[in-house]
Formats: structure tokens, sequence, C-alpha cells
């Protein structure tokens, strides 16, 4: 995340937003002391676009529903056999 001082965010505004928009968030500062930061404008609308993009890059285990090993069950439960 690149912090950048009031002069540079109005000098370069266009440019900051251009980057924000793609996704980056940036930290507005002055005299060395964030003040604000410029993130991604997303409305409800957008977020479900967004859903479902990663489908098929992960493949659910044959076996994901299958129930755990006895010693991995008893490392969760704290059971002591």
């Amino acid at each position: 995340m690149e912090t950048v001082n009031i002069h540079q965010a109005k000098t370069n505004l266009s440019l900051l937003l251009s980057r924000v928009e793609l996704g980056e968030e940036i930290i507005i500062s002055n005299e060395g002391i964030p003040v604000a930061k410029l993130v991604p404008f997303r409305t409800s609308s957008n977020r479900r676009s967004c859903l479902g993009q990663d489908r098929g890059r992960f493949v659910l285990p044959e076996n994901f529903n299958d129930p755990l090993p006895k010693e991995i069950l008893t490392a969760f439960e704290g059971n002591a056999e």
C-alpha cells in the first residue's frame, strides 16, 4: 500500500483514482501523518458480479465429507487417551 502526501494526491488525483479503480489502496498523509485512505468503491451489486470468479480453480476432493481420522478428532476435541 503506497502512501502519498497531500500535494502528490492533488497533483496526481486522476492517476491515483485509476490505480484505486483497479483495486489498489492508497494512503494520503499530511506531514507524514496518515489522514485518509483511497479505497475502491464497490456497491453491493458490484459485489455479486465477483462471486464465482475462481470457479474451476479448486477441485473438491471426493473424501471431503468423510469423517476425520481418530487422531485428528482427538487433537481438535482435546480428549486424552
